[in-house]
């Protein structure tokens, strides 16, 4: 599956690295020390120094873009994963480098930027596009909702990521309305979060019992 996706990770893996070079044209520009976190309402709460910010950060997110692209390869199903499924995997990295970017640079350069807005729209979207490909998942050990129920029972696994992908695409529908509207408060993500991981373990487990003697 690398292999015939060599042109999409090279390409990939050249946007991912696409701040390191915008970082080395504002270099002179760039403050010594570079804020590098913000908090749910987008205040900077952590900071790093300048080559951290514009090597490292893009260099760590292009090792785990290779080590989740290679990692699957090992994966004794891969042959089950949809296309479609692992070229979403290899997007994510990509958005991620961008984004942190465009929430780093500019903010380090004194313009105004919301961070927390573009990190709430960056993981609605995500939900929402994963939410749609889950039920597409066949049974394998990298991608999906990998839980012993799952794994050993194949309509378990159907079952479970039906159900998840609507939950999944309805969680960031209200992430992504709550960042242009703002009806929810800094928790509404995390409960978000813990209904669209612990609902579908629930369910899945529910249905290990109920069918356990067939």
């Amino acid at each position: 599956m690398l292999k015939k996706n060599k042109g999409y990770m090279i390409v990939s893996s050249l946007v991912i690295l696409i701040p390191v070079i915008v970082g080395v044209l504002l270099w002179d520009k760039l403050p010594e020390t570079m804020a590098t976190h913000f908090d749910v309402s987008g205040e900077a709460d952590g900071w790093s120094s300048k080559p951290f910010a514009v090597f490292g950060i893009p260099l760590f997110i292009l090792a785990c873009h290779w080590l989740g692209a290679v990692g699957i390869q090992f994966d004794p199903r891969h042959k089950n994963i949809n296309e479609k499924v692992y070229r979403l995997c290899l997007f994510i990295c990509p958005v991620v480098s961008l984004i942190c970017a465009v929430g780093l640079y500019p903010y380090a350069l004194g313009m105004d930027v919301n961070s927390a807005f573009l990190a709430e729209l960056f993981v609605g979207g995500v939900l929402v596009i994963v939410g749609n490909y889950l039920p597409k998942c066949r049974q394998n050990y990298t991608v999906g909702i990998k839980l012993p129920w799952t794994i050993h029972d194949e309509e378990n696994w159907n079952r479970t990521h039906r159900m998840a992908g609507w939950l999944w695409m309805a969680g960031g529908l209200v992430i992504l309305l709550n960042t242009f509207l703002r009806f929810g408060k800094e928790w509404l993500m995390v409960v978000i979060f813990a209904v669209i991981a612990l609902v579908p373990m629930g369910y899945s487990f529910g249905y290990y019992v109920r069918h356990r003697g067939e």
